[in-house]
């Protein structure tokens, strides 16, 4: 109460004006409406909290399981081939960002089974290095991959890529590349029969389906290559990968191209961040309307209030004290709005696994289908940054609507306002 009293006179009229007045129903009605403000500007913090966490976390599950399978960093030699492998990975272990390198071979190319033919990539790798730089011999579900021996030409498929070649443990299936060899027919395709001995699932759908895995002298037998074709590094932070990618091409000897691994999948993180963005905009509109709500109310909070104002103007009260008064109004109902807002998207986004089981329970439905989604549980990434960001933008979309009634307020007339007091 000692702080009450102590507040400057426009902050007192301004808080005693955020509550309903006991004789007028007026009064009552002009503080549900500020309730309903209030409600609106909390429920468009929430759900622009919720739906960024939602979406924030889909990201880091799908970035988390296509660099289950990608590298961090690749480094290529200009020459098409790396012969001195082993030592550039000593040079490339020299940066503490590195944990892991591993040599590997790619090429494009068709699987075909029978008369199913299928596109894929196909990665030569070493199977006892591989899972240095990625997950996929802990992700392989049938077989083993460390079948993948020289010279057995033996291939590990991703699970989606084996369910529609219809090819299970054993079977054979013929790889054919692009790059053909001369015969007295012709130019004919460079092909081998591989059998399946491993059958992986990684998760995200791209590489389910078109990806596969050979043993790296197979791989370099096929291409043609006396030496693997680069390196494929993971580091201790991903997020460093493009800083950690320059260092490396300073730091390693010879003619080298480097990339990152969100340089090889640039178009869709720039998807992702467009959605993102265009939502964030959408879910900032009505935000924007329950602030802009704000203005009705004090307009009609000036209206009703004006034998106030003229009384407060004839004892000496300035305009600006009179346009503070409202701005201190308006700003109070934002503020709290946004304070409600922040509170509940944030205890949502924490808890989403557990409340929308709940709700898919009680509704009987089910948001994600495991038949389409690799992934049933809704995931959520709070940060921080978006939250108070998110807050802030409601603190002051709620003060810049409290600026043309809190003017009106301020130009009142006392003498036009008691005439018919």
């Amino acid at each position: 109460m000692s702080i009450m009293k102590n507040l400057p006179y426009e902050w007192l009229v301004g808080l005693r004006y955020t509550r309903a007045g006991k004789r007028s129903g007026r009064n009552s009605f002009i503080s549900f409406i500020s309730l309903i403000s209030m409600a609106g500007i909390g429920l468009g913090v929430a759900a622009l909290i919720i739906v960024l966490s939602v979406m924030n976390g889909f990201q880091k599950e799908v970035t988390g399981r296509m660099l289950s399978v990608l590298a961090h960093v690749e480094v290529f030699d200009a020459n098409g081939s790396m012969p001195n492998w082993r030592e550039q990975i000593v040079a490339a272990r020299k940066n503490p960002a590195v944990v892991g390198a591993a040599p590997f071979a790619e090429m494009q190319g068709m699987l075909v089974r029978e008369d199913i033919l299928r596109p894929a990539i196909v990665r030569g790798v070493l199977p006892d290095l591989e899972p240095t730089v990625s997950d996929v011999a802990a992700q392989t579900r049938r077989g083993s991959f460390a079948q993948l021996q020289p010279g057995a030409y033996n291939i590990v498929l991703g699970v989606e890529l084996a369910r529609s070649l219809h090819a299970q443990l054993g079977d054979k299936v013929t790889l054919a590349l692009a790059q053909g060899q001369a015969t007295p027919a012709g130019v004919l395709p460079r092909m081998r029969s591989f059998t399946v001995t491993g059958i992986f699932e990684a998760g995200h759908s791209e590489f389910d389906s078109s990806l596969a895995f050979v043993h790296l002298t197979d791989a370099e037998k096929m291409l043609r290559l006396d030496a693997p074709a680069g390196l494929r590094l993971r580091l201790v932070d991903m997020h460093r990968a493009p800083q950690v990618a320059q260092e490396l091409k300073r730091s390693m000897a010879g003619d080298l191209t480097v990339r990152d691994w969100s340089q090889l999948n640039a178009t869709w993180f720039a998807a992702v961040q467009i959605e993102k963005r265009m939502m964030s905009i959408i879910l900032a509109l009505i935000i924007a309307v329950a602030a802009f709500n704000l203005v009705s109310t004090l307009v009609m909070t000036v209206t009703d209030k004006q034998a106030d104002i003229a009384i407060l103007r004839t004892l000496g009260a300035s305009p600006a004290s009179i346009m503070k008064i409202f701005v201190i109004q308006g700003a109070l109902v934002g503020i709290l709005g946004a304070m409600l807002g922040v509170a509940g998207g944030v205890l949502v986004a924490l808890n989403i696994d557990v409340i929308v089981p709940f709700i898919e329970h009680l509704l009987g439905v089910q948001f994600l289908s495991k038949d389409i989604y690799s992934n049933s549980t809704v995931p959520s990434d709070l940060r921080w940054p978006d939250v108070f960001k998110i807050g802030g933008l409601a603190v002051v979309l709620a003060f810049l609507a409290t600026l043309y009634p809190s003017r009106w307020a301020a130009r009142v007339k006392p003498a036009e306002a008691l005439r018919y007091e």
